[in-house]
């Protein structure tokens, strides 16, 4: 564990840590760069199919590393990827996902929002998954969807 004598960058790395931990054991990535690479990926295009509003509420949910991950990259100005179906936001996961990648981007988009699901505040995801596009809330647990 690092220990760089600041408390709370400590905890977001201790946090971040766990998330990645997670997706390891859980749903069976490789290794821990595995798993980082899994949820940069489907962070960031999730953050690019959302409004301005829904980006940043999501964002107050996750620990500040994983925050600065999310955003990395991130231009307010650019116009929104309005992927309507799910083929498209999967094109979209796999731009951000490294080169031969060994999961397809549905397994490692489901895998992420199941992490999501465990780890933010049911009510405010629940709020999220409503506001997204209907193809798109068959990626979440059904237990996350109403």
């Amino acid at each position: 564990m690092s220990d760089t004598q600041v408390a709370a960058l400590d905890h977001t790395i201790q946090q971040t840590n766990l998330w990645l931990k997670k997706l390891e054991d859980e749903h069976h990535f490789q290794d821990r760069h595995q798993a980082y690479s899994a949820l940069r990926a489907v962070l960031q295009a999730l953050r690019d199919q959302l409004t301005i509003e829904q980006a940043v509420h999501l964002s107050a949910q996750f620990p500040i590393l994983v925050r600065g991950i999310y955003f990395e990259g991130w231009h307010l100005g650019t116009e929104r990827h309005d992927a309507r179906n799910v083929e498209k936001f999967m094109q979209h996961v796999a731009e951000h996902l490294p080169p031969q990648f060994p999961r397809d981007p549905k397994a490692t988009a489901e895998a992420v929002f199941d992490l999501l699901w465990k780890e933010l505040d049911p009510g405010l995801t629940a709020k999220l998954i409503d506001g997204l596009p209907a193809p798109f809330r068959s990626l979440w647990p059904a237990i996350a969807r109403r």
